[in-house]
């Protein structure tokens, strides 16, 4: 069983505000075997012991106040499984997201729900389940407010990152089951 965690931080590294160096950190984590996934502070925690202590301690070292969404990497192996994207058709100016909610949201509005309401769309929410949705985004200048939106649409706050993220941390999740 993959008792891994997976580690999303919120609104660090985003266009040059709230800056950190996530290879520091997961440096400084290392007793957990944490491993850095890109730049928008995205980590997989493989030996995360209990995980209250582990969050405790990712706070303590963690150099700027940031919103924390943890989730198990079973959880997370499983979007492969649930991925609402195989049956959408691709376009290379098109980007497949995951927005990971800190908690699960009471509120579940319609979907597909598309972004601005009117004209051209940003952004695309066409699935949810538990603690996520499943969408696509334009790459534009207004897609960021637009995806922001998102928390307001499900009343809980959600962290974002593209479907190519995803990926990487089910190829990592993955590998670390096969040392076992």
């Amino acid at each position: 069983m993959n008792r891994s965690l997976v580690v999303f931080l919120r609104g660090v590294n985003v266009g040059g505000h709230r800056t950190f160096r996530p290879t520091v950190l997961a440096r400084k984590l290392s007793k957990y075997e944490v491993v850095n996934v890109g730049a928008a502070g995205t980590f997989v925690v493989r030996q995360p012991g209990p995980r209250a202590a582990f969050r405790a301690e990712l706070l303590r070292k963690l150099p700027l106040g940031a919103e924390v969404v943890l989730c198990d990497g079973r959880d997370v192996l499983s979007l492969e499984t649930d991925n609402p994207f195989e049956t959408v058709a691709t376009n290379p100016d098109v980007v497949r997201f995951v927005s990971f909610f800190s908690k699960a949201p009471r509120v579940h509005p319609s979907l597909p729900i598309v972004l601005p309401a009117e004209g051209d769309w940003l952004v695309r929410v066409i699935a949810s389940t538990n603690r996520y949705v499943f969408g696509e985004y334009r790459r534009h200048m207004r897609t960021i407010s637009c995806l922001g939106q998102i928390d307001k649409l499900f009343s809980v706050p959600a962290t974002t990152r593209n479907w190519n993220t995803i990926n990487a941390i089910v190829r990592i999740l993955n590998d670390h089951g096969k040392d076992r």
